[in-house]
């Protein structure tokens, strides 16, 4: 079983940043596909972003974009999501999921593995 452990939420003003980290487990991580997700109170959870397996890709929600960067250290096992310019409508539960072999899809349904999630807060 594949553990998906995120790291790195808390409260944090607007316009401020914060650096979410998505640490996975096994020898396999070099072939997962790893994408964020979000779910705020009352609402949907949506897609934020995801990298592709290869790291030659990434796609963002259109939310998002220009604020937020995903990158991989496939020494260290670990993706991550830069977030800037933070607005009070980021707060949410920030979910870290893998999809094997994958291009980093929007779609939740496809991802195999998911973490618990980890809170950003942001303030207005």
């Amino acid at each position: 079983q594949v553990r998906v452990v995120e790291s790195g939420g808390g409260l944090v003003q607007a316009g401020g940043s914060l650096r979410l980290s998505c640490a996975t487990s096994g020898r396999l991580f070099k072939k997962y596909a790893m994408g964020w997700f979000r779910q705020a109170p009352g609402k949907e959870r949506e897609f934020v972003g995801a990298i592709s397996w290869s790291g030659g890709s990434t796609d963002y929600a259109d939310s998002v974009k220009g604020r937020f960067t995903i990158s991989r250290d496939d020494a260290k096992n670990t993706v991550y999501l830069q977030m800037n310019s933070l607005k009070p409508e980021d707060t949410a539960l920030y979910y870290c999921a893998a999809e094997i072999l994958g291009s980093g899809s929007s779609i939740d349904s496809n991802y195999d593995y998911w973490g618990q999630g980890t809170q950003v807060t942001v303030s207005a």
